[in-house]
Order: structure tokens, then sequence, then C-alpha cells
């Protein structure tokens, strides 16, 4: 089995900042693109971050200057840093992986997984 669990989540004030962490477990194989999504109430996901494997890092316009992405490749965690929080930045913040691993010793490629998600609440 493959589970993504973010954290680092909470309240924040408006001009602060967060650090998010998202620990992917499980028999990976490989990770070919780690990214970051948030979707606030009433709003479809966005994808805000987003690391692939050959190094190429890709920011949504609403947080560009503000995030930075990154992964530690021997412990298979990625993190999200965000600058300057506005109150428009609520939302809950998902993670998601595109990797291959084995599950019940069965080789599985390139599949997609999600984190549960955590809330990020940007106010005075």
């Amino acid at each position: 089995q493959v589970h993504l669990v973010e954290s680092g989540g909470g309240l924040v004030q408006p001009g602060g900042s967060l650090r998010l962490s998202c620990v992917v477990s499980g028999s990976i194989s490989s990770i070919s693109a780690m990214g970051w999504y948030r979707q606030a109430p009433g709003k479809q996901r966005e994808l805000i971050a987003a690391k692939f494997s050959g190094g190429t890092t890709n920011y949504a316009d609403s947080v560009t200057g503000r995030a930075t992405i990154w992964r530690d490749n021997a412990k298979n965690i990625m993190y999200l840093q965000m600058n300057s929080l506005k109150p428009e930045d609520t939302a809950v913040y998902y993670c998601k992986a595109d990797l291959s691993s084995y599950i019940s010793g069965t080789y599985v490629p390139n599949q997609g997984y999600w984190g549960q998600g955590t809330q990020v609440t940007v106010s005075s």
C-alpha cells in the first residue's frame, strides 16, 4: 500500500509563513512527479506547485514568488514553503505523487496517489 500524509497546516496571520510536509510511504520504486494542490470552499482543486523527477519545478501564478517546493529524495518527503500568506490562500492543501510501486509483490507502474489534506487558514 502507498500512503501520503500531509502535516503542517493551521491558522496563520496574513503575511506569515508555513511549511507543509508530505510523507510518502510504501514500497516505492520511483516517483516521477509530486505536487501540491489546494481547494478553497466552493472552488475547484488547483495545482499550485509541482516538482518532476528531472528537477523541473512549476508554480501557479497565484503563488509564484511566495512558494517553494522541494523534496528529500532519501526520505520520500515533499515540502511546500509558503511565505507572505494572504487570506485567499485559505484552503485545504493536498499533496499528490505520481509513482511506481510494489503492492503485494506486484509492480504497479505510474499511479497517482493523494494525501488526505491539511487545512490552512490565513486570518487575523
